[in-house]
């Protein structure tokens, strides 16, 4: 096998593997799981992956680090809005904001204790993932709060719906997917223009477009589906948005390098100059007010919340990290490669549930495919050393 194809596949493995996957459901399922419904639920049901992986990846590049609590902070900031508009009469707006804020509370205080005390994680989130259910568990008072304010539910789970153009196929979906499509191709232009100016090495010009189309491509079918159904959901905009933004910050700017270099090297980027306490704070309060936003986006899916909500989200946003090639070692890891791992376990999810195969065995097919990405990850780390 030449250098070449073993670069590819080592580079591309969770893509392949989620195609696989796709292909292999769309036939197990007789074509079901690409009903336009079921494209439209796989982002929704997975909404909350995406987001709470975005902030698990910055814990992760910082050392292999992971917060255990995310799903406990997930159930307190549901159980803090939901008790606020129902029981109070809160505006949910206003509500909205005080739970971010609550989230971002929930992750300085992990942070400091993280960052500036020097407090392992492991334990200091393990401590938080019993400390802030139980907290969530008190404002409900062992309930179940149903969430039915329209205007909060609106802000998360509505649909874009354009007078004159959404009447019966959603034509703003396939708007936004030709757009789309065009700034991915527009990029890839640019991109290999900037580098050709100034002298940087880069692919070949068919393995850039080729991955620019295919990408395009895939745009344009899922907006297409969208179409077909209810048309692009609020809730994709906020997780778009956030994908969007981490991805800016870890691949455009020297602030988001700082968390690789921390994982690749804690001492030598101290050195540096580095402040390496506040990189390891910024991680952590970062995942509290993505694991508050997170919270509000479930309460919101779901319509009602209690204290056992949020149960395992932690493993969710971990296993897409791993999945989706972050390092059990830290400094490696991208967003894009965190959307792969999170698509990868929605796939399996909605393939499994179509099937009618219990949730038993969705846990045991997910477990070993995390299995096999980290040995995956903790071989070609041996290999290159």
């Amino acid at each position: 096998m030449s250098g070449k194809v073993k670069d590819f596949l080592t580079k591309y493995t969770m893509v392949l593997a989620l195609v696989i996957v796709f292909a292999l459901f769309s036939f197990l399922t007789d074509g079901r799981l690409l009903y336009a419904q079921n494209m439209s639920n796989l982002l929704l049901q997975n909404g909350y992956v995406l987001v709470l992986a975005c902030g698990m990846l910055l814990c992760i590049l910082t050392g292999g680090n992971i917060d255990l609590s995310v799903g406990s902070v997930n159930c307190l900031v549901g159980c803090v809005a939901a008790v606020l508009v129902v029981n109070y009469g809160f505006n949910p707006i206003l509500t909205i904001v005080l739970c971010l804020i609550v989230g971002i509370l929930v992750g300085v205080w992990q942070g400091y204790w993280i960052g500036y005390m020097r407090i392992p994680p492991f334990i200091t989130t393990l401590a938080g993932m019993f400390i802030f259910r139980g907290i969530g568990r008190v404002i409900v008072g062992g309930k179940t709060v149903a969430m039915q304010n329209n205007l909060f539910l609106d802000a998360f789970t509505a649909y874009v719906n354009i007078p004159g153009l959404d009447d019966n196929v959603k034509y703003s979906a396939i708007i936004v997917g030709v757009i789309a499509a065009v700034y991915v191709i527009f990029n890839t232009v640019n991109s290999r223009r900037n580098k050709a100016k100034k002298g940087y090495r880069q692919n070949s010009a068919t393995a850039d477009f080729g991955k620019a189309f295919i990408i395009a491509a895939v745009i344009l079918w899922y907006c297409y589906q969208l179409s077909q159904y209810k048309g692009i959901p609020v809730m994709m905009i906020w997780v778009v948005a956030v994908c969007l933004i981490y991805n800016f910050i870890t691949s455009k700017t020297a602030f988001g390098r700082y968390f690789y270099a921390v994982g690749g090297n804690e001492k030598a980027t101290k050195l540096s100059g580095i402040d390496t306490n506040k990189i390891y704070f910024v991680a952590y309060t970062n995942m509290g007010l993505l694991a508050g936003l997170a919270g509000l986006l479930c309460l919101a899916r779901i319509g009602s919340v209690n204290g056992n909500s949020g149960t395992s989200f932690e493993m969710d946003a971990i296993g897409s990290c791993f999945i989706g090639g972050a390092s059990a070692y830290g400094g490696v890891g991208t967003v894009g490669g965190v959307v792969i791992g999170a698509l990868l376990l929605g796939v399996i999810n909605m393939g499994m549930s179509i099937m009618g195969i219990g949730d038993s065995w969705q846990y045991i097919v997910k477990g070993g495919v995390l299995l096999v990405a980290v040995v995956f990850d903790v071989i070609s780390n041996r290999k290159s050393n």
